[in-house]
């Protein structure tokens, strides 16, 4: 195991098994109104060349795909054979989807190449566009994320046991196998995160480079034009953390370099085709059309709480039924655990994309009403795993007799991501058993915190480094 844990391909091959999980995750049919507007923008680039998706399979299912058996929606969802998805706007006499566009430009450049390797075109065979679509944007970042996080493991400090338990804690033991079934921003957003947490957990003895700089911010725009809410945040804090850990106006132009055309295209995108700089979902006159069901009461991006509500509802985005947190029970250890430890260690990387998940979460807490719509949990709040694992690594790092409770969360944490990943992402239902499984998981949880209590010693959280000393002398 210690050999493996160390040896450069490692990282590659953990991410392999996760790509091949997520192949067989991935289903042949859009399971919403959330992937069937991401693919339609898709299906109309290849095949008639337009951003409207007036005549997209997904907005007017063919009659011909239904009869064949290859219709882009299941067929025990009548309302999505019948009407397509409704998660698109009236804009200049057309159809277009509500999410980023320029995305759906993205998604079009990868899904072109294997058409010239004879993969089918979309509207002939959805079924088979849908599958390779989403493997190819949710699978492969799922895919990216293991990856990236067995090297952020390492390089924190991990024993290469501990590495492993808690990076399959981080594949099966949440939300994330979940969202590698269909195509979603979240997940895309995810492996984005990781692959930004291995860049920020590079020797911190080494000078910021220019490459170290670019790339952080070419991940910050993809970020970007991911989605709309939690991109601009995400370039601020970024921008802000190489300000901070450099001080000094080279790496802030190699960050602007590597964050500005993404900016500039997924902005330019939405101008060209509404004529406003701002989302397109935020002007409500776009979703005044026959059949319309959002309306100015429930968009997301306006500001409609009362105080007592807005707390109830930013909690129950944490805790509640639809709760982050009890959906993705290790992250429980982090709530508990994380701020003693980050006051010890003070990891400016580390907290600028923890601040990141805070701005984003206040941010949907005040601009939403629906907690991301019909999905598991809360969708928006997927590429959160990535900086929260993080900070876990330092906790079981730092404070080793938290182990045994960690354990004990993922395990509950395996049962509830099992039931997750059978009922799917896309589901206006609470998940079956969730409460049996997080009460007893709790419970467990609490018998061990009991069993395991840190010493007095511990109690004073040291540095890594401090402790690497103390061991040796």
């Amino acid at each position: 195991m210690a050999r493996f844990a160390d040896h450069p391909a490692a990282a590659w091959v953990l991410g392999a098994v996760a790509l091949l999980l997520a192949a067989v995750s991935a289903k042949p049919y859009a399971g919403s109104w959330n992937d069937g507007s991401r693919l339609a923008v898709v299906e109309s680039l290849l095949d008639r060349g337009t951003l409207a998706i007036d005549d997209s399979i997904f907005c007017r299912v063919p009659p011909r795909l239904i009869e064949v058996g290859a219709p882009p929606y299941p067929a025990d969802q009548p309302g999505l054979l019948l009407f397509g998805t409704f998660d698109k706007l009236y804009v200049r006499e057309h159809f277009h989807s509500d999410k980023p566009l320029f995305a759906g430009i993205v998604m079009a450049g990868m899904y072109r190449p294997l058409q010239w390797l004879g993969a089918p075109a979309p509207g002939d065979r959805p079924d088979v566009f849908i599958r390779l679509m989403t493997i190819l944007t949710s699978g492969l970042s799922y895919a990216v994320a293991v990856g990236c996080l067995w090297v952020v493991g390492r390089r924190v400090g991990l024993e290469p046991a501990t590495r492993l338990g808690w990076l399959v804690a981080f594949a099966l033991c949440t939300y994330a196998p979940t969202y590698t079934q269909s195509v979603n921003s979240g997940a895309m957003q995810l492996g984005v995160l990781a692959a930004m947490c291995v860049l920020l957990t590079r020797d911190p003895a080494k000078r910021w480079s220019a490459a170290n700089a670019i790339g952080l911010g070419t991940l910050a725009g993809l970020g970007f034009i991911l989605d709309f809410g939690s991109g601009p945040p995400l370039v601020v804090c970024t921008f802000g953390l190489v300000w901070w850990k450099t001080r000094s106006l080279r790496p802030l132009l190699a960050f602007t370099l590597g964050v500005l055309p993404w900016i500039a295209a997924g902005l330019g995108t939405n101008y060209a085709v509404g004529g406003v700089w701002k989302p397109l979902n935020m002007y409500p006159e776009h979703f005044q059309y026959p059949g319309s069901p959002f309306t100015e009461e429930n968009l997301t991006g306006f500001l409609r709480h009362e105080p007592l509500d807005q707390f109830l509802y930013a909690a129950a985005m944490l805790f509640g039924k639809h709760g982050f947190l009890n959906h993705n029970l290790p992250l429980m250890l982090a709530v508990v655990a994380g701020v003693p430890v980050l006051r010890r260690v003070r990891n400016g990387q580390l907290l600028a994309l923890l601040a990141w998940c805070g701005m984003t979460w206040f941010m949907y807490a005040v601009l939403s009403n629906n907690m991301s719509g019909g999905s598991c949990s809360v969708r928006w709040f997927v590429p959160f795993l990535a900086p929260v694992f993080w900070l876990l690594a330092v906790i079981l790092r730092d404070r080793p007799r938290l182990r045994p409770q960690f354990l004990t969360l993922a395990a509950g944490g395996a049962v509830l991501a099992s039931f997750m990943w059978w009922t799917g992402p896309w589901t206006t239902r609470m998940i079956p058993f969730m409460w049996y499984v997080v009460g007893l998981t709790l419970i467990a949880w609490g018998i061990v915190a009991r069993r395991t209590r840190p010493r007095a010693e511990e109690l004073n959280i040291l540095p890594f480094e401090a402790q690497k000393r103390r061991r040796a002398a």
